[in-house]
């Protein structure tokens, strides 16, 4: 059996459709993966009591650009462990192993938003809030289904009324045009209103901050939304027109969102524990944001 890895190598153009990334992306994380991977072992080794010689002992069974490879196919894919086992030839429960250890190399070097690509740094995190004031983001929000929680107080705080399901609501805020995402709030409650979601984690951003959204921050009092049909009205012409343009501009959060959910992690029923989901999904936004933008990846990690 070929193995994913074997086959992008043969045939490079195949790379977005089986892990989600062009194959000169994938060579760049993997470059950046393997450097991060070597500084985790130097920190080991720093406190480490040896029993033997180091370069001693069993040698790993896969090599960083395996590893990273598996990991992909599992966001992209999500098979079992079982069958992600088998392409790469080992068993589930190192499969398991190798994704939970390459998936926190990858949350590591992939800021997920602008904004936590420079939270650490409050001199270019003002710089970047002034800069954002000069346009007009896109605000949406998307659900994503979860196991039924066991306990009754807990599956009330996650039924969406919306979905008809249980399920965890992300909140994405977008540059204009989609180029790429400013914010994102990962893991709410399914049955928290849009709108509420928004006001909650609205302080990341500057005050007077300007906002496109739909119809579900009406009331919202810096976000532009369309205009709501009347009861028993209809909305005149110079109305509908202006809804088909607003539209046509706040479109661009739904094709990124939609580029998030090619993952299928990010779009299928999320069966992982629930403490690794931010991780996960950020993850994700993070190879989103490399599709969007490689240059971002090199200079956070030079």
């Amino acid at each position: 059996m070929t193995s994913p890895l074997e086959r992008i190598e043969l045939y490079p153009q195949e790379s977005k459709r089986l892990i989600g990334v062009k194959y000169e992306d994938f060579i760049i994380l993997v470059a950046l993966a393997e450097k991060r991977h070597l500084e985790k072992q130097a920190e080991i080794e720093k406190t480490k009591i040896r029993l033997i010689a180091s370069g001693g002992g069993r040698k790993a069974e896969m090599t960083p650009k395996q590893g990273v490879c598996l990991c992909l196919v599992y966001l992209r894919q999500k098979p079992t462990f079982e069958i992600l086992g088998l392409l790469f030839d080992v068993s589930r429960t190192k499969a398991n192993n190798t994704f939970n250890y390459w998936v926190e190399i990858l949350r590591e070097i992939l800021p997920a938003s602008q904004v936590e690509e420079v939270k650490n740094d409050d001199k270019k995190y003002q710089e970047l809030c002034e800069k954002l004031c000069e346009y007009e983001l896109i605000v949406d929000s998307a659900e994503q289904a979860i196991e039924r929680p066991g306990d009754y107080e807990e599956q009330k705080k996650y039924y969406s009324g919306k979905k008809k399901m249980h399920t965890i609501k992300n909140q994405f805020i977008v540059l204009p045009q989609g180029r790429d995402i400013v914010d994102i709030c990962i893991g709410q409650f399914g049955k928290t209103s849009d709108i509420t979601l928004f006001r909650n984690n609205r302080k990341t951003l500057d005050t007077k901050q300007r906002f496109l959204g739909d119809k579900a921050y009406i009331g919202e009092e810096l976000i532009t939304t369309p205009y709501k049909k009347p009861k028993k009205a209809e909305l005149s012409e110079t109305q509908k027109s202006e809804n088909k343009e607003l539209s046509s501009r706040r479109i661009c959060v739904e094709h990124l969102i939609c580029r998030v959910k090619v993952f299928r992690v990010a779009s299928d029923r999320f069966r992982l524990a629930r403490h690794r989901y931010s991780q996960v999904i950020k993850t994700v936004c993070g190879l989103v944001r490399l599709h969007l933008n490689a240059s971002f990846i090199l200079s956070h990690n030079i």
